[in-house]
This record gives structure tokens, C-alpha cells and sequence, in this order.
């Protein structure tokens, strides 16, 4: 079957001019192959990372803190007076927690689709013979805190049931767990701020994949805990999960304007890592972009190339009838072809380089601990590579076939005498 006549001399444009037509290919198929391999790495990590961040940390925390302090009277009389100041306020000596707590965990237990469980969180020195090791305590109780992180599925030795049957039961951090050479069952000494020393048995180790978690967090009875650090009935977390993770923001928001203290869902308190992923994306795009603008220069140039050699065939061409439209087309389709066989090869090459990412094996350590890398396959990077790659492109091929469709065919010939 013949091809059109304008898709044929394009054909033979780029086929006349195999050595720079086949580095335009190469260098658009990098870029779109770097793009697909970049974003699949770069996406599955944070993914990953969100993943964990819902599945082991509640979505919301209402913490016993307010988000600014309280207005005092002076400020509320002379708002805006401009020499009146006050100085030197210290708060006020009372005992830390969230008051009216059981009212507060009873009017969230009626909103559907939220799960509610009341923690006392402190810090503690964690004593095993010779080696002390800081750490922070929760006490939970463990039928409430099952609905709410994901503890119980984390344990890689004993239960959170033992908390009820063991005298002092206490579960800990993987990490601890190494730093000391601590096994289940074995009995260790708690010391609390406060000066309570509480001897307590390892009912459980559990592993969160959240390097900072298994190193310092550690879990007792909500009764022990309060006891070890001389706080009888005070909580000061209530940590909440939803069916919905992506309302987090808007119902913290909402739990923090009805109950006064300050309320942080799980993209507030990722704030910071969330952030660096916008960073990392920024910077993926760009390191792509520059990748296909490079390419896209080659294109340029052969096409410019084609039309400074070509002048004499494009006044054939125009005198024989063919309009600046159907000029520019045969131009633009070279750029087309390119990117489009560009962006199958990337395609390829691009699911290559996934697949053997994907079969690389290490051990990273630090605040989420991995092996491997962690990929994200979609069809989305594929369609955004192809996109990208064919418009960057058809653009670097439409400036000179502006100029070619321009050319008339008198200005030819008095140029050729």
C-alpha cells in the first residue's frame, strides 16, 4: 500500500539523513525511558512511605496542647493598642492531659466511620542489666488500639492479649530489642521522669518498618502507664482512624474548632517529608524536561537542515499547487515520526530498566527501612512520557516548517540566479 504523498517525502527526509535522525531517536527515547524508570522509582517510594505512615500512625491525633496560647484579658481589653504590651507570663503549674477525655472519646465514638482510642504517652529510661536505652511509652488499652493503628499485625513475637495477663507487661521496638539484646519474656527495669522504677516482662517485639518507631517506641497497659508516670486517669493522646484517610485534614480541622485542643492528621504531621516529595517531583520533571529539550534541539536541526537543502524542492512543490498547510505538514510529520518511534523505543527501554530495578536486592537503613527498590508500575507514565515526548517534538518540527511553508517559489529562483 503507497503512502501519501506528503508522508513519503518525509520519509525520504529523514531517511537521506540517517545518521542525525537516529540521534534525535536516541536521544527522545532516553528521555522518555529515564522518565518511566525515574517515576516509577521515586513514585513507589513515596507511596510506600504514605502507605506505611496510614497504616502503622493513626490518621488524627488530638493531642492535651492548644495551637496558640489563650488571649489573656489585657490582650482581649487593648487588642489594638499599640503601647500596650505583655511580658515575662509564665504558664500556669497544672497537670498536663486532656480534660473531660471520656466525654470527648464518647461524642467521637457516634460519628460513623471513625474509630477512637485513648493513649498516655511519656518518656521512660528502659533498663536491661548494664545497658540503659531512652524511649517513649504508650499506654494503650490493646481492644481499643487495634481499631486504630495496626500493632497487633506489626508483632513479630507474642501479643498484645499478654499485656492483660502479664503482671507488667510491656512491647517493644525491633530496634530496642537489638540495642540491648532484649528477648521476650525477659524482665526489665522502667524508669519514669517522675522517679517510679516499675520492673516490667517483654510480652512482645514488633517491627514497623519505621526505623524511629522500632528504636523508641514502646507499648504498656494504659493503667501502667499512667501509674508509672504518676498521672492516675489523665490521657493526653487520642489517636483516631477513619475509613476515608483523605478527610484526615478537613475533620482535624473540624475536632480542633469544637474541642479547643490541637488536633494534627497525618499530612500535618508529615508535613515536612510530604513536602520533599513536591521537591523530588519538581525535580524529576525538570531533569526529564532538559533530557527531551537536548533531543528536541536534534530534531531542530535536522529539519532545519532538510528545509535549507530543500528550498529548490519546496518551489517545485509550490509551484505545482501544494499550499503552505500542505508544506508544513510534510514537516511537522518528521518531527511526529520521530517522537512516535522515539516513544515506542523508551516505551521498551524504559520497561527494561523497571524490570531490572526491580531485581536489584539491598538494605537501606534510616527512617523507613527498605530492600530493594521499591517500584511503582501505572500505565500513567507511560501516557505522560509519550505526551511530553510527542509535544516537544512536533514543536521543535513546527518552527522550521513555519519557515518552509513561508518560502515562495519567485524568491527561490531569484535566489538560485
Amino acid at each position: 500500500m503507497a503512502l501519501p504523498l506528503s508522508l513519503s517525502i518525509a520519509v525520504r527526509h529523514l531517511s537521506h539523513r540517517r545518521r542525525q535522525t537516529v540521534t534525535s531517536l536516541l536521544g527522545i527515547s532516553l528521555g522518555v525511558a529515564f522518565f518511566i524508570a525515574i517515576a516509577s522509582m521515586m513514585q513507589g517510594f513515596q507511596r510506600d512511605f504514605v502507605a506505611r505512615i496510614i497504616d502503622v500512625s493513626p490518621h488524627i491525633t488530638i493531642k492535651d496542647e492548644f495551637r496558640s496560647p489563650p488571649r489573656q484579658p489585657v490582650q482581649q481589653v487593648y487588642a489594638h493598642a499599640a503601647l500596650v504590651a505583655l511580658r515575662g507570663l509564665k504558664p500556669k503549674d497544672e497537670t498536663r492531659g486532656i480534660r473531660g477525655a471520656r466525654a470527648i472519646i464518647e461524642a467521637l465514638g457516634q460519628m460513623p466511620g471513625l474509630k477512637a482510642a485513648p493513649t498516655l504517652t511519656g518518656n521512660i529510661l528502659l533498663r536491661f542489666g548494664s545497658k540503659d536505652i531512652s524511649a517513649t511509652i504508650s499506654g494503650i488499652v490493646p481492644d481499643q488500639e487495634r481499631q486504630v493503628t495496626k500493632l497487633e499485625k506489626d508483632l513479630i513475637t507474642g501479643s498484645l492479649d499478654r499485656l492483660y495477663t502479664a503482671a507488667n507487661g510491656i512491647i517493644i521496638g525491633e530496634g530496642i530489642a537489638l540495642k540491648a539484646n532484649i528477648a521476650t519474656d525477659d524482665m526489665v527495669s522502667v524508669i519514669s521522669p517522675e522517679g517510679v522504677v516499675m520492673r516490667m516482662k517483654v510480652v512482645g517485639i514488633f517491627r514497623s518498618g519505621i526505623t524511629s518507631m522500632d528504636n523508641f517506641e514502646t507499648y504498656a497497659l494504659l493503667k501502667k502507664a499512667q501509674v508509672l508516670q504518676n498521672r492516675p486517669n489523665i490521657i493526653n493522646r487520642i489517636r483516631l482512624r477513619l475509613e476515608d484517610v483523605e478527610q484526615a485534614r478537613v475533620l482535624a480541622q473540624g475536632l480542633e474548632s469544637r474541642f479547643g485542643y490541637r488536633s494534627e492528621s497525618w499530612q500535618e504531621q508529615s508535613s515536612n517529608i510530604l513536602g520533599l516529595f513536591v521537591i523530588q517531583n519538581a525535580i524529576m520533571y525538570s531533569t526529564v524536561g532538559a533530557i527531551l529539550i537536548v533531543a528536541c534541539f536534534g530534531i531542530f536541526n535536522v529539519i532545519s537542515t532538510v528545509v535549507f537543502e530543500k528550498t529548490k524542492d519546496i518551489g517545485i512543490l509550490k509551484s505545482m499547487g501544494f499550499r503552505d498547510a500542505q508544506i508544513r505538514r510534510i514537516f511537522i510529520a518528521e518531527g511526529m515520526m520521530v517522537g512516535l518511534i522515539g516513544t515506542v523505543l523508551g516505551w521498551a527501554l524504559g520497561y527494561g530498566l523497571v524490570e531490572f530495578m526491580g531485581t536489584l536486592d539491598f538494605k537501606m537503613e534510616g527512617f523507613v527501612r527498605a530492600q530493594g527498590f521499591i517500584l511503582y508500575r501505572t500505565p500513567i507514565h507511560y501516557l505522560i512520557s509519550g505526551a511530553m515526548a510527542m509535544t516537544s517534538s512536533t514543536f521543535a518540527a513546527w518552527l522550521p516548517a513555519r519557515r518552509a511553508s513561508r518560502l515562495q517559489p519567485v524568491d527561490i529562483v531569484r535566489g538560485a540566479a
